[in-house]
C-alpha cells in the first residue's frame, strides 16, 4: 500500500511539472506576440533605406517588393531576331581560326500527317509563340553589353503600360547608379506632367545618359522643356506623336536657345507627328538663333506653313538683331575687353572689408587708382605697342579656334547620319565627339560675337550654319515659303564660298508631300543645290572627253 501510494505521488509531481510547462510556453507565446504587435503598432519605427547596388534587375524587384506592388515588371533581355548558325550579327560568315568540330547535322524528322493523310506544314522558326496575356503583360526590357553581367545594362525599353509617380520614383533611385545606362526608350507609357518632372531630375544623376525616346505619350501640361534644362545630358531627343502644340514648342524654343541661355548638349531633336502650326515654328526658330550647338531637326508631319518656313530660312540665312540682343552683344564684348570692370576690388565696401577704418579703404582705393593710372599711361606708350599685338593675337587665336570646333561638330552630325545602322559608327561618332570636345576647350560659341554689317540702320549677323538636317515633310508649305527656303540656301552656298570656319550649312533638307508640286521650279533649284551639298553624293564619273557619262 505504501509503494502504490508512493508512485501516486510522483505521478501526480509529473503531471504538474507537464502542466506548469505548458503555462509557461503559453505565456511566452503571449509575450512575444504582444511584442510583436506593438512593433507593428508604432510609427515610429521605420525600415532600414535601401541602397542601390547598379544591379538592376535586383535593385527594381526589392524596391517594388518594399512599396508593396502586387505584381513586379520582370526585367527581361530584348528581344531579337534569330541569327543562322554561323554567321554573326551582321549577317556574315564568322571566319574565325580555331573553330571546334561542329555535331554532324541530323536529318530533318518526317513531316507530320493529319487524319486524312495529308502533310502539315511545320511551325515557322524565326519567332516563338507567347500566350496573349503573357505577351501584354507589362515587362522591363534591357540590351546589356555582357548578359552574364547584370551591371552592364546599356539600353531601357519600356512599351505600352502606363508608368505612374510611384513607378517613377523607384527608377529615380535604380537609374543613376548605373554606370553603363545610356539610352531610355519610353513608348506610349501615358506619362503625366508629374512624370516627366520626375524624369528631367533623374536624368541629370545618370553619368552616361544621352538618348532619350518619349515618342507616343501626350502630356496635358507640355512640360517638355524641362528635358532640356542647362544640367541635361540629354544629345538625342525625340518627341513624336506626343500632341505639342504651339505652346509646348514655344517653350522648347525657349530651352534652345535665348540671348540669356542656350543649351549646349543637345544634338538631334525629332519633333515630328505632333501638331506646331506657324506660331510654333516661329518660336522654335527663335531658339535656333542663338543656338549653335543643335545638328538635326525634324518638323515632319506637322501645321508648318508658309510663314513658318518663312522664319525658319531667315535663321538660316541672316538677321538682323533685336534692342535686346544688341544690348547683349555690347555686355559681352565690354565683359571681354575689360573682365575686372564689374570685379569688387579686394578692399572695397562689397568685399565685405565694412570693418576697416574709412582712411585705410580711402588709401587703398587711391593706391589703385594711382596703379591704374600707371597702367593706362603705359599702355598709350608706343612701348606697350607688343602688348596690343599679343591681345591681337590672342583674340584671333580664339576665333579660329570656336571655328574649328564648328566645322567639326558638323562633320560629326553627318558621319552619325550616315553610320546609323554600322557596327563602327557608334565609335567613330565617340571618337570624333572627343576631338571636339578638345577643341572647344569647354567654350561656349556666342553668336552675338560674330561680325554684323550695318545697314539700314540695323545690325545684321550670319544665320545658323550649325544645323546640317532638317525635316519639314507632309508640312503645309506653298511657294512663298519655298522661294525663300531657296533663298536661303543660295545665301549660304555664297558665304561658304568665302568663308567656311563658321560651319558647313544645311547639308539635307526634306521637303516632300508639302503643298507644291516636286516639279516646280522652285524645288528643281533646291534640289540642284542640296545635291551637291549632300556628304555621300557621288559625282557621276567623266569620260576621257570630260563629259559626265550620265
Amino acid at each position: 500500500m505504501k509503494g502504490m501510494a508512493n508512485a501516486k505521488l510522483s505521478f501526480q509531481s509529473v503531471a504538474n511539472k507537464i502542466k506548469m510547462g505548458k503555462k509557461l510556453e503559453k505565456g511566452l507565446k503571449e509575450k512575444n506576440a504582444s511584442a510583436v504587435s506593438q512593433d507593428e503598432e508604432n510609427p515610429n519605427k521605420t525600415p532600414e533605406p535601401y541602397s542601390c547596388t547598379g544591379n538592376f534587375q535586383a535593385d527594381f524587384t526589392e524596391l517594388c517588393r518594399r512599396n508593396s506592388m502586387t505584381y513586379i515588371p520582370p526585367i527581361i533581355p530584348r528581344a531579337r531576331p534569330p541569327t543562322v548558325m554561323g554567321h554573326t550579327e551582321s549577317g556574315k560568315p564568322d571566319k574565325g581560326k580555331g573553330k571546334a568540330p561542329q555535331a554532324p547535322v541530323e536529318p530533318d524528322p518526317d513531316p507530320e500527317q493529319d487524319l486524312d493523310g495529308e502533310g502539315v506544314e511545320a511551325p515557322p522558326k524565326t519567332f516563338t509563340m507567347k500566350d496573349k496575356f503573357e505577351y501584354f503583360r507589362p515587362s522591363v526590357q534591357v540590351e546589356m553589353e555582357n548578359f552574364d553581367k547584370p551591371d552592364t545594362v546599356t539600353e531601357i525599353y519600356i512599351r505600352g503600360w502606363k508608368i505612374v509617380e510611384p513607378i517613377m520614383e523607384i527608377f529615380k533611385q535604380c537609374w543613376p547608379k548605373m554606370a553603363k545606362l545610356h539610352t531610355i526608350n519610353l513608348w506610349n507609357c501615358g506619362l503625366s506632367g508629374e512624370v516627366i518632372t520626375i524624369l528631367a531630375s533623374t536624368i541629370t544623376e545618370i553619368p552616361e545618359m544621352r538618348n532619350l525616346v518619349l515618342d507616343g505619350n501626350t502630356v496635358v501640361e507640355e512640360n517638355w522643356h524641362e528635358l532640356m534644362g542647362e544640367e541635361s545630358p540629354i544629345q538625342n531627343l525625340s518627341l513624336r506623336h506626343c500632341g505639342i502644340t504651339d505652346k509646348g514648342a514655344e517653350q522648347i524654343g525657349q530651352a534652345l536657345g535665348s540671348t540669356k541661355r542656350c543649351n549646349t548638349k543637345l544634338i538631334s531633336l525629332n519633333l515630328s507627328g505632333n501638331r506646331i502650326t506657324d506660331v510654333g515654328a516661329e518660336h522654335l526658330a527663335l531658339g535656333l538663333r542663338m543656338n549653335r550647338n543643335l545638328m538635326s531637326l525634324s518638323l515632319a508631319s506637322n501645321f508648318i506653313g508658309d510663314k513658318g518656313a518663312s522664319k525658319i530660312a531667315e535663321i538660316l540665312s541672316r538677321f538682323p538683331l533685336t534692342h535686346e540682343e544688341v544690348v547683349e552683344r555690347r555686355k559681352h564684348f565690354s565683359e571681354k575687353d575689360f573682365p575686372e570692370r564689374n570685379k569688387s576690388p579686394p578692399g572695397s565696401r562689397r568685399d565685405g572689408s565694412k570693418d576697416r577704418p574709412a582712411s585705410v579703404r580711402s588709401q587703398s582705393h587711391m593706391d589703385k587708382d594711382k596703379k591704374g593710372s600707371k597702367a593706362s599711361a603705359k599702355k598709350k606708350d608706343p612701348k606697350g605697342k607688343d602688348a596690343k599685338e599679343e591681345e591681337k593675337h590672342d583674340k584671333t587665336k580664339k576665333k579660329e579656334k570656336e571655328d574649328k570646333t564648328l566645322t567639326k561638330k558638323a562633320s560629326i552630325a553627318a558621319d552619325t547620319k550616315g553610320n546609323k545602322g554600322k557596327g563602327k559608327g557608334k565609335d567613330k561618332t565617340k571618337q570624333a565627339a572627343q576631338e571636339v570636345e578638345d577643341l572647344s576647350g569647354g567654350e561656349v560659341v556666342n553668336p552675338l560675337t560674330d561680325v554684323a554689317d550695318f545697314i539700314d540702320g540695323q545690325l545684321w549677323v550670319s544665320g545658323n550654319r550649325v544645323l546640317i538636317n532638317l525635316n519639314l515633310s507632309r508640312n503645309k508649305i506653298a511657294e512663298s515659303g519655298m522661294n525663300n527656303l531657296l533663298k536661303a540656301m543660295q545665301y549660304q552656298t555664297t558665304i561658304l564660298m568665302d568663308n567656311k570656319s563658321g560651319g558647313t550649312g544645311l547639308m539635307r533638307i526634306a521637303l516632300l508631300k508639302n503643298k507644291i508640286s516636286p516639279e516646280h521650279d522652285v524645288m528643281r533649284k533646291l534640289n540642284d543645290i542640296m545635291l551637291h551639298k549632300d556628304p555621300y553624293y557621288k559625282q557621276p564619273p567623266q569620260t576621257p572627253d570630260g563629259q559626265s557619262t550620265t
